[in-house]
């Protein structure tokens, strides 16, 4: 129960940033989900916006409550991204996203906005990326088990996600996931280049200085860490 309120201080407190005719990239998974609901509130307010989702479960609960939504292509910026994380190093401010499934959109539209923030509860913050969780690679079906093997070969143990019926999860662009763990990954910024430079890589979960903002919920209140690195402000909002 405490983890879920952390979430919903976090999520009401992003949304909260959001501005009369934004355009909004809304994240994907649990707590970004928090701060979409939280947005179809504001739009009773008189709030105006457009959303640009990044996966289609996002994009259908957008719809649900009322958010207008648009394709990348079709808008010319994003002034505002909120997302959550599977993991963040509090240090850096390096992300591991990827565990819902999105990571290919999530990035791409993290990457188009002007500001991304964060939204997680304090269990989040890691002192190094991929102690928790392992990393998650989409890959091409088309010899993925090559990809796998070429991740062996960096030191990482993959596994391909599947569904619980079995069967392979496939992403919103139709592709696989392999969960790779590393372990605590000493250096973040060589495995991001690395990884990418194999073939059949589409991309993968290390999201690192892209992050503006992180809001940590947690039972007593929220933190807010910034690009340089320091708590700015404590509430019990």
């Amino acid at each position: 129960m405490g983890t879920e309120r952390a979430k919903e201080r976090a999520a009401r407190f992003a949304a909260s940033l959001v501005e009369d005719g934004m355009i909004v990239g809304l994240g994907s998974g649990s707590t970004a989900e928090l701060a979409v609901r939280a947005l179809g509130e504001r739009l009773h307010d008189g709030l105006r916006l457009i959303g640009v989702a990044t996966s289609q479960r996002t994009a259908a609960l957008a719809r649900q409550v009322g958010i207008e939504l648009r394709d990348p292509d079709s808008v010319d910026r994003i002034d505002l991204a909120i997302d959550g994380a599977d993991e963040v190093e509090e240090r850096s401010l390096g992300l591991l996203k990827g565990r819902g499934g999105a990571l290919v959109r999530e990035k791409l539209v993290a990457r188009m906005a002007r500001r991304l923030v964060i939204i997680i509860d304090d269990s989040k913050l890691v002192a190094a990326l991929g102690a928790r969780f392992p990393l998650p690679v989409e890959v091409v079906p088309f010899g993925w088990r090559w990809c796998a093997r070429w991740l062996e070969d960096l030191g990482g143990r993959p596994t391909l996600r599947c569904r619980p019926t079995g069967h392979p999860f496939y992403s919103d662009n139709g592709n696989l996931i392999l969960d790779v763990a590393f372990g605590a990954i000493a250096d973040p910024a060589w495995l991001d280049r690395t990884i990418k430079m194999l073939p059949g890589v589409v991309d993968h979960g290390l999201f690192l200085d892209m992050a503006d903002l992180v809001i940590v919920g947690s039972e007593t209140g929220i933190r807010l860490l910034e690009r340089s690195r320091t708590v700015i402000e404590t509430s019990k909002s």
